[in-house]
Order: C-alpha cells, then structure tokens, then sequence
C-alpha cells in the first residue's frame, strides 16, 4: 500500500503551499473512483461537489490567513452512522432509505467542520453497527488489507471508514466504537483507531445502537493523527503529542479472557511486542483480572447492546424489519427477551465492575492486550451463520472488555512488513486519554523495528 501522509505533514503543505486543498479532495476523489479500488463499496455517498466547493473556500481562507485551523482543507471521510445536514442518515440500512434528511448536523460532525476538515463522503459500515465484522449485504462489503486478491473482511463496524483511510481516500475517518468499532477495522487494516472516554464526545447525531456504550472517535495513519482529530471532536485545544519514553512504563498484560484463544499469528505478534517493549525498559506485568469473568454472565441475555437497540429498533422493525440483515435482526431481537429487572441489574453490575476495575488498574500505566483475538476471516468463509458468529464474537471480545468498564482504547499496528495486520491494544480507565495517546505514541516509534 502507499505511503500516505500524516494530518501534520498535510498540514505543513498546506501551510507551506506545497499543496492545495483542491489537489487533496481530487485525490481522494480520484482513488474513490478508480474501479480497481474499493471506493465504490467503502462510500455508500460521495460528496464531490461540496468537497470541492469546500476545498476552494479552504484555500482561500488559507490565502487570505484565516484558515479556521491548521488542518482546514483536510480530506475525511464521516461513517453513514452520523447526520450530515440535508442528507439521508441511513446506518448501512435500508430500512431508512426514505428517512428525512437531516436538519442538523451531528455534534462531532459539525466540530469537524468547524475545524475546516471537508467531508468527501459517507462511508459503509455494518447495518445499524451491529457487528465487529464488517460485512454489509446492502451495499457490499470492501475488502480489508489483507491479502485482497482473496479478500479478507474489513473489520467492523466502521469498515468504509477503514479502508477509506489505508487506501488514501480520505487522510481520517470519523467512526463509532461500542464494543471495538473503530479499534478492530484499525487492527485488520494494519492502521490505527481511538476509543475514547465515552462522555469526551457528545453522541447527538449519530444513529445508537448502546447509549450506555456508544463511543465516537477517530480513524487514522498515526497515533499523532489520532490525538489530532479526538482533540477536535472532544472541542479542546490542539496541542503537541509529546510521546512517552518506554523505559520505565508501567504496563498490565491482564492473562483473563484477553489471551484465550488467540490465532497463532496474533499470539506471536503480540509475544515479540512485549518482548520490544521490555527489551526498550517498559516494566510490564502479567496480571489476573477476575473482574473480567463477569462480563460474559453480563451479557449472556445480550447485554447493554441488545437491550438498548431493540427499545430503538421496535417501531421500525414492525414497519420493515424484512429489510434488515438477517444477522443483524437476530441480536436486535435478543432485546425483546430482557425484562425491566434484567436491565436495571446490568447497571448496577456495571457500576460495580468499572469500580472495582478502576481500583485494579490504578498502579499501572495502562493495560497491554491483542486488539482482537483473531486474524482478518476470509469473506467466503463466514457465508455460513455459525462460522460468522464464531468469527464476530471472537473479533469483538477484547475490545468489548473496554467498552464494558467506561475506559479508553487505542489499537496501533504491531505487525511487521509482510505479514498478516495485527493490532496491539491500549487501554486504561476512563479519563486517561491524554495519557494512552502519550503512551501510544512512543510504542509507536519502536513496536514494528
């Protein structure tokens, strides 16, 4: 794949005029289009008009010195999740295919557009962000990083917003992570993705499928990038991502649930990370963390996910469910079962889990484990129901851990040149997000050498 650059070095072109906005959206454009590429399943929309008409008015701005930030004119691409004023939000659906457009835009999108960004398009993803996967029978499915001439799955949910970002289509992606959304597309696609503190960024505007879970955050080339766009997204002020030396960090490898399992590849992978982590002086223990066996009883009725996306589901399900993914109808449904108690229980299980994690977490600088337990599936192989829920619960499992206990996330390329994508989490209680970004940014510079 090309060597793409990062949002600070697009910025110091744009700044520098080494490059215009204009050039930036006609390359995405141009890779979008290109029928060789997987523009045409990673977009269910492209916006080439308003690109290029926002791209023009970034570069004047620019000329005239009064660029709204340094990455005005910035290509991204935004997951069909969010509303986007005057358009259709259709979730990967089409169930809402004759849904109004939207009269707003979403808070996170209208944050990227305060910054300057301009948005190329609305990528594919999981009907309805039901799934880890990324398989779309509506609008088709892109094929991830991985070995395309077979095609292994994107990842999901956020799976357009993926592949968008690996193939030059856009320079970020906006995504959503309820139980590893933007993390597992990130780990299968060999790039990076950021889960963070729920309450960092508002949700208004984006199709839920868990309130109590759903987390909005970036995609990206970079943990720099990354921090880049959450900064904006979380409305605080840009500021330079000082990486961490290793020597010296505090890191948990929690041996419960997280390394069960693992495919060989992943295993090994994650084995020589530690292994450069310590070589490097990172302090890194293994520890139990018994808090984590809850977690499966808590779900075992479908948990927060199906609960709260069946109480947002049910009118449209009795006027089209016969337009959903089957896949995704099933765990929708798993919710009609959950009773008042069952819900109110989860809470306060949940509430007594984050606590007693927190307390866990609180000598270490952050938790180290596999992004997902699991290589990129072949897209043929999950054709069979059993086979896709096998491979979806085995995607989702670490990630969902985070998700669980309120924390932050972030999943960076731990494979080398050559082989299969590989994700190396990182992730600590919630709050700690200027922290993760530090701690990742130094992995970063060592993990793959």
């Amino acid at each position: 794949m090309p060597d793409f650059p990062t949002l600070a070095t697009l910025a110091a072109d744009l700044d520098s005029g080494r490059a215009t906005s204009r050039k930036l959206v006609e390359d995405c454009i141009a890779r979008i289009a290109d029928p060789a590429g997987e523009g045409q399943r990673a977009f269910i929309r492209v916006d080439k008009d308003a690109a290029l008409a926002t791209a023009d008015a970034m570069d004047a701005l620019r000329k005239a010195k009064a660029a709204p930030s340094p990455y005005a004119g910035i290509p991204v691409s935004i997951k069909d999740l969010f509303d986007i004023k005057g358009q259709t939000t259709r979730a990967g659906s089409r169930a809402l295919d004759d849904s109004d457009p939207a009269e707003h835009d979403a808070a996170a999108v209208a944050r990227l557009r305060q910054a300057g960004f301009v948005l190329i398009g609305r990528t594919n993803m999981t009907e309805f962000a039901y799934s880890g996967i990324g398989i779309n029978p509506h609008f088709g499915t892109p094929k991830g990083a991985w070995n395309r001439a077979v095609g292994h799955v994107p990842g999901g949910s956020s799976s357009g917003a993926a592949v968008s970002v690996l193939d030059g289509m856009a320079h970020g992606a906006l995504g959503t992570d309820t139980g590893g959304s933007c993390r597992i597309p990130a780990a299968y696609n060999g790039i990076v993705g950021y889960k963070p503190t729920q309450r960092r960024v508002p949700l208004e505007g984006a199709v839920p499928l868990s309130f109590s879970l759903d987390s909005i955050g970036p995609l990206a080339r970079s943990v720099s990038c990354c921090a880049i766009l959450d900064a904006v997204l979380a409305n605080e002020p840009v500021v330079p991502l000082k990486p961490r030396p290793v020597r010296g960090m505090r890191l948990a490898v929690p041996t419960t649930i997280a390394l069960d399992d693992l495919d060989s590849p992943v295993a090994q992978t994650f084995e020589r990370a530690l292994k450069t982590l310590a070589d490097h002086g990172a302090i890194i223990e293994r520890i139990e963390m018994s808090e984590f066996l809850d977690i499966g009883p808590m779900n075992a009725k479908g948990g927060f996910a199906a609960s709260e996306s069946y109480a947002w589901h049910r009118y449209l399900i009795e006027a089209k469910g016969d337009a959903y993914d089957p896949r995704v109808f099933v765990r929708i449904m798993r919710g009609e079962a959950q009773s008042a108690a069952d819900y109110i229980d989860l809470l306060n299980e949940r509430r007594s889990l984050i606590a007693r994690v927190n307390a866990r977490l609180a000598p270490y600088d952050a938790l180290v484990l596999p992004t997902t337990a699991n290589t990129p599936p072949r897209i043929a192989d999950l054709a069979d129901d059993k086979a896709f829920a096998a491979a979806n619960l085995k995607s989702l499992r670490n990630c969902t851990l985070i998700n669980m206990i309120d924390g932050c996330a972030i999943s960076i390329p731990a494979h080398r040149a050559g082989e299969v994508p590989v994700g190396l989490m990182l992730a600590a209680s919630g709050g700690s997000d200027h922290r993760i970004f530090e701690l990742a940014a130094g992995m970063e510079a060592v993990i793959r050498v």
